[in-house]
């Protein structure tokens, strides 16, 4: 198991149709962090949904790269950047959503949403009812 997402690797492999646009969608309901600030555990329910493009995200890299995040101190929203990026790093995808919700903390929720490619200025940056963006849901 990876110590944290440094050293993970998201590993892939070629997709089979890639002529046709389709999406594939990943549930982590147990995903876990440590809060940078008071140092107690963090849970969220994380969704990627994303349209691939020469390559797949193989799923069991994906296992172990987000369970290296267990023990690493960052911000909810830190956390779902960096899975968008190492994401598309990983798999060049034609598009990918990547959604954080994260479990409530002094009656405070907090979801958090990434994007690639990123909203325009004319769309709303939400996934549902925002300006027609062509989300992957």
């Amino acid at each position: 198991m990876p110590s944290s997402p440094d050293d993970a690797k998201l590993e892939s492999f070629p997709n089979r149709t890639p002529g046709r646009n389709y999406r594939i969608t990943l549930n982590c309901t147990e995903f876990s962090s440590v809060c940078p600030v008071t140092g107690q555990p963090d849970y969220a329910s994380l969704e990627i949904v994303y349209v691939p493009n020469e390559r797949c995200i193989e799923t069991k890299s994906l296992k172990f790269y987000l369970a290296s995040f267990r023990n690493l101190p960052a911000f909810n929203e830190v956390i779902v950047n960096r899975i968008l990026d190492d994401f598309v790093k990983a798999c060049s995808p034609k598009q990918v959503h990547v959604r954080g919700e994260f479990g409530a903390r002094g009656g405070i929720q907090l979801t958090c949403d990434a994007r690639f490619p990123d909203w325009h200025d004319h769309e709303d940056a939400e996934c549902e009812g925002g300006g027609g963006g062509g989300c992957c849901h």
